[in-house]
């Protein structure tokens, strides 16, 4: 029950980052161009977008230190496992664990130098140049992504562990499009059909 709801908190927090990113570059660059067009110039000129590329870049610094984790829980990350393929499975199993816990323990380290930046970044007062928001704040990404990062290298390595399975993403899978069992034989009859005959 709490690995389904911090995957789905995971989900949402990377979606809607994203989402108001593209939503605040989007009239940014609306804003900026909108001198040249007399109708829109009106809507968007008292607008003050000053703040908007530096909280992009704090809304995509946080999307990729969350959806690194993401990646890890999901198997998206590229790898090179060519060699490690071609291994024994006793000899591939070892290989595998102990690259997962080589990425918790990398993680863990960062997550933890992280933390320390941020607790010693607090008492500071510190704010950033534009929105005069808390640098802290902003930072917080590092040791909190990172740790759930490392939490998803240990989670992946017990159930590898245990099942002998490591998380795969299809690149063709389209999530909610549900295939049909004889997909493969429906296309290659749609095929032949619109072959036509040789003669």
């Amino acid at each position: 029950m709490f690995l389904r709801i911090l995957d789905r908190l995971e989900e949402i927090l990377i979606a809607t980052l994203i989402g108001v990113a593209t939503i605040i570059i989007f009239v940014a660059v609306l804003h900026r161009y909108a001198v040249g067009v007399p109708w829109l110039y009106p809507l968007v000129f008292d607008i003050n977008l000053t703040w908007a590329q530096e909280l992009c870049i704090y809304l995509f610094v946080w999307m990729a230190k969350f959806g690194a984790a993401y990646g890890v829980r999901t198997g998206i990350h590229v790898g090179v496992d060519v060699i490690v393929n071609m291994l024994a499975p006793p000899s591939r199993k070892k290989i595998i664990m102990f690259g997962l816990l080589a990425g918790a323990f990398f993680t863990a380290i960062v997550g933890t130098m992280g933390a320390k930046f941020v607790i010693e970044l607090y008492p500071t007062g510190q704010v950033s140049p534009d929105m005069e928001f808390p640098r802290w704040i902003i930072f917080l990404a590092v040791p909190l992504g990172s740790y759930l990062m490392c939490f998803r290298f240990l989670q992946v390595a017990w159930h590898y562990w245990w099942t002998g399975d490591l998380p795969h993403h299809d690149p063709g899978h389209v999530e909610g499009v549900v295939e049909s069992p004889h997909a493969a034989q429906d296309l290659r009859a749609e095929e032949l059909a619109s072959t036509p005959p040789r003669t």
